[in-house]
């Protein structure tokens, strides 16, 4: 059997084309490479580098063997890193989604269970969805599309509903509801990190103008103090930050359809029996307005 740490070296030194910065990239000694290199074309029985005085280059061999071992080393990565998923996934049940409402809506029920539960802090895409399940760096995934497979399936949460927070002396704000047309030209402060909702508002709202935010606390001071309309839905009520409309601010929710999104939360069958309690407590706090 070839030694791992063989490929590692055959492999650096592809990539930086000389003893000295292979043993310099490894953190070994130049000596201890080229007793490496021989002992790899030994254990292999075939020629992998021309040496010539003052220079070693790789044969033809020898590029083919480093495109080998440059692939064998990503599989015994990858291997270990999902080895070691499955076996946090088996202690720890992590939730991601593609959303920032429904994670506050989990981290409000991680506060308040038994269960070991992890609430990721960023935004998975819908399309990382099956990957995240299948190779246990996830156990469930909140998205906006429902995913049935030979492995995976999904249960309906609930929806999430966009609303836009007006100053009260605004005409719009004297609706009951509106429509993204009625918000034709504002600019509106945005966080930065809401998900798919940033497709929508952009696409859904002519000649606006969109005022990103990075960091949260900078979105919630000039809230606070300017009278930019701003999106919250639904669930922001479980952000324990969230800005809250003062006097001179109303709530309106957006009327059209695609301002409402339908969550699923989507698992892997063989996990059914351990997220089937979360799927209850999330379904049971969900909001219905």
């Amino acid at each position: 059997m070839i030694e791992p740490y063989l490929l590692e070296e055959l492999v650096a030194f592809s990539q930086t084309g000389t003893l000295a910065k292979t043993a310099q990239q490894l953190h070994v000694t130049q000596p201890t490479v080229t007793r490496g290199m021989q002992k790899l074309e030994d254990d292999l029985g075939v020629q992998l580098f021309n040496r010539q005085p003052n220079r070693i280059t790789l044969t033809a061999t020898g590029r083919h063997a480093a495109e080998l071992a440059t692939r064998l080393m990503a599989q015994h990565q990858a291997f270990s890193t999902q080895v070691q998923a499955f076996d946090h996934a088996q202690r720890v049940l992590t939730i991601t989604a593609t959303l920032p409402g429904p994670l506050l809506l989990a981290r409000q029920i991680a506060q308040h269970t038994d269960q070991a539960l992890s609430v990721t802090t960023t935004f998975s895409s819908s399309d990382q969805a099956t990957d995240l399940l299948t190779t246990h760096q996830a156990t469930l995934v909140l998205t906006q599309r429902e995913l049935q497979t030979p492995t995976l399936e999904s249960r309906y949460l609930g929806r999430e509903k966009l609303a836009v927070n007006l100053d009260q002396f605004m005409y719009q704000a004297n609706q009951t509801t509106v429509t993204f047309a009625e918000l034709r030209g504002m600019s509106f402060l945005v966080l930065q990190d809401i998900g798919s909702w940033r497709e929508v508002i952009q696409r859904e709202i002519p000649q606006a103008k969109f005022l990103y935010q990075t960091q949260p606390s900078a979105f919630r001071g000039i809230t606070t103090y300017s009278d930019f309309p701003y999106f919250s839905t639904n669930l922001s009520r479980f952000d324990p930050h969230v800005v809250t409309p003062t006097d001179h601010r109303v709530c309106r929710p957006i009327r059209d359809a695609v301002a409402q999104m339908p969550i699923y939360a989507s698992y892997l069958k063989t996990d059914r029996q351990r997220v089937t309690p979360v799927l209850a407590a999330l379904r049971a706090h969900w909001p219905d307005d």
